[in-house]
């Protein structure tokens, strides 16, 4: 069977943390270039300066459109923004232009993406504080691309080993994404991820709840969350033709996930899922980003100032990354949720 190899934009993220050269370091992976065309957007300076310090035999191909790439193992074809100032770069520190240019990497990219260009985006670390110096008025790259592809609600999941995780709620409190446990969420949140799931082209799309109590809360005796509100919002949604079962008891579900017993699991707070599936694989624990007019992966790290630009960087997560938007991309529909 031939690989559809999609155009994936690959935006560089911080110049001064680990992105330029876990980028380098996964665009030296032959496979890469057999199931993908990847293109880079960023600073064509601070990516040679990767290659440098990480060694890998690469040569850089500076084009204006994704039209105008080479493709070819062992060049890395980049769309030059050329916005980072090398004489003030220091890599390994918080900086406003960093900030500010890793903002432009990313807007740059999506405007592709919504043009059709490209089918869908990579995306490398960035961070927070480098982005409030630069006034740059998001927090994050979900809000970013929220905005961006002026899109409502992203949904967050990961996938690890063959694992799926959506989730309910994001960065709140545990007190707070209690409260948010509602029927009427539950049943609007499986009906979401069955749409995304479809969208990347999964058939089987079975979905078990976590529960929330110990032991899904026994019926009542160990809290009353899972009998008022998520077994009800459940219920909502299989009556609306979602296959869905639960809750079940979060000690077992992720297990029974990954040995192929669900095809998605649908995490109630942020720790619960996140935890299952680093404690899986951390270095291979992706995330994709559903709702927005294209497709999304990412890495599920930060940009590691302490170990930037000392070619100490794992690519792994960075090569699972790419592979897994090679992987959907084909079947990705473009179709608004």
């Amino acid at each position: 069977m031939t690989t559809i190899r999609e155009m994936i934009a690959i935006p560089m993220g911080d110049a001064a943390g680990i992105g330029p050269e876990i980028t380098v370091k996964s665009l030296a992976k032959e496979e890469i270039y057999t199931i993908c065309k990847p293109i880079v957007v960023g600073d064509a300076r601070i990516i040679q300066k990767a290659i440098d310090v990480t060694g890998v035999q690469l040569t850089v191909n500076v084009v204006v459109t994704p039209t105008d790439g080479k493709y070819e193992f062992g060049t890395i074809d980049i769309i030059d923004l050329a916005n980072i100032d090398l004489d003030a770069f220091e890599p390994g520190q918080v900086s406003a232009q960093n900030g500010s240019a890793s903002f432009e990497f990313i807007k740059t990219s999506v405007e592709l993406a919504m043009k059709g260009e490209v089918k869908a985006l990579a995306t490398t670390p960035i961070n927070k504080e480098s982005l409030k110096a630069g006034k740059v008025p998001y927090i994050g790259h979900t809000e970013m691309l929220e905005d961006l592809a002026q899109s409502k609600d992203p949904l967050t999941m990961f996938q690890v080993k063959g694992m799926r995780i959506f989730f309910l709620t994001r960065h709140v409190s545990v007190a707070d994404a209690i409260k948010q446990m509602t029927k009427d969420r539950v049943y609007d949140y499986l009906v979401r991820c069955d749409k995304a799931l479809a969208r990347l082209g999964v058939e089987c799309r079975k979905f078990a709840v976590a529960g929330l109590n110990p032991h899904a809360g026994e019926g009542g005796l160990f809290g009353m969350e899972e009998v008022e509100e998520i077994k009800p919002g459940i219920e909502l949604a299989v009556a609306a033709g979602i296959d869905a079962v639960g809750p079940v008891p979060a000690d077992s579900v992720f297990y029974q996930a990954l040995n192929g017993r669900y095809d998605a699991v649908l995490s109630l707070y942020h720790d619960q899922g996140h935890i299952a599936a680093k404690m899986t694989d951390f270095h291979r624990t992706i995330s994709i980003t559903n709702g927005l007019p294209f497709l999304r992966t990412s890495v599920d790290h930060g940009t590691a100032f302490d170990i930037a630009w000392k070619n100490i960087a794992s690519e792994v997560s960075m090569y699972e990354c790419i592979k897994l938007a090679a992987e959907y991309a084909p079947k990705f529909t473009r179709e608004s949720l």
